[in-house]
């Protein structure tokens, strides 16, 4: 039995779904009310104390670099110019967009993409950052990767970007990377056309560490922000994203080299040329 088009299948008393370069496995699971549970525990009646609270030292702003990582400097964004659009215009054509051309961005357009869903205006340090994106207590708690498939003057990989010194670093420039991301996004076959996809993760305890369990909320809530800035910001770059949120989260996890427990990927968006 195939099931939604991913090659899903009934194998001995479980779904198995079939995709290049991996097997996923799903045990069927008895109705849970795991989400009320989720809301039920991260309301404020039931919030431990929070680090910030207890005069803990806050984590860093953003993640750390590793040793010897190349930094691979982006136009500054107040030299890029971009068409001008009407804010309602935006608004009303935004749609989700699966089918691109084959034109790659510019290093600029991916730049402008980056300033407007994740670029640093202020730096109050350590507490906070302001950014062109909102965010609780201005913690930011997201990390950005790309899958680089078609970008002008950039190789294709996987790559991270660093807004504090306005950066990419490369993760994986593999052949099989792009079918990799694909594969750990269930097999949605837009990422192999999209020219840039965007993977949004979380390190949750630079926002726990002032919201306790509340936190699991609100980088959901956050990364909904970054991600209408991206549509709204591809829009003016004659561009057009699609959000994923169908993604298997420990695959995801392998790819980005992280820590389940400490940073995951939170959700997803493909862009390309309409």
């Amino acid at each position: 039995m195939r099931i939604g088009g991913f090659g899903w299948e009934w194998q001995e008393n479980r779904f198995v779904q079939s995709v290049s370069l991996y097997q996923v496995t799903y045990q069927p699971l008895a109705m849970q009310p795991i989400g009320a549970t989720f809301m039920e525990l991260t309301q404020y009646d039931h919030l431990s104390p929070s680090d910030q609270n207890l005069k803990k030292t806050p984590p860093p702003l953003t993640k750390p670099v590793p040793k010897g990582a190349q930094y691979i400097p982006l136009p500054k964004p107040g030299t890029i110019t971009v068409p001008p659009i009407d804010l309602r215009k935006a608004f009303e054509t935004r749609r989700s967009l699966r089918h691109y051309r084959k034109e790659p961005l510019s290093i600029e357009e991916l730049t402008y993409l980056l300033w407007c869903s994740q670029g640093i205006v202020q730096v109050v340090d350590p507490f906070y950052t302001l950014r062109n994106v909102p965010s609780a207590g201005g913690r930011h708690a997201l990390e950005t990767y790309l899958l680089i498939n078609r970008v002008t003057t950039l190789r294709p990989g996987l790559y991270r970007y660093v807004p504090f010194s306005h950066s990419l670093i490369e993760i994986d420039s593999g052949l099989t990377i792009t079918d990799k991301v694909m594969a750990a996004c269930l097999g949605q076959a837009f990422i192999r056309s999209s020219a840039v996809t965007f993977l949004w993760s979380t390190i949750i305890y630079r926002m726990a560490w002032r919201y306790s369990e509340r936190a699991y909320r609100l980088v959901h809530l956050d990364a909904g922000h970054v991600c209408q800035n991206l549509y709204l910001a591809a829009e003016q770059v004659g561009c057009g994203a699609c959000a994923i949120g169908a993604f298997d989260d420990k695959l995801m996890a392998e790819l980005l080299g992280v820590d389940i427990e400490e940073e995951f990927v939170l959700y997803c968006a493909a862009v390309g040329k309409r």
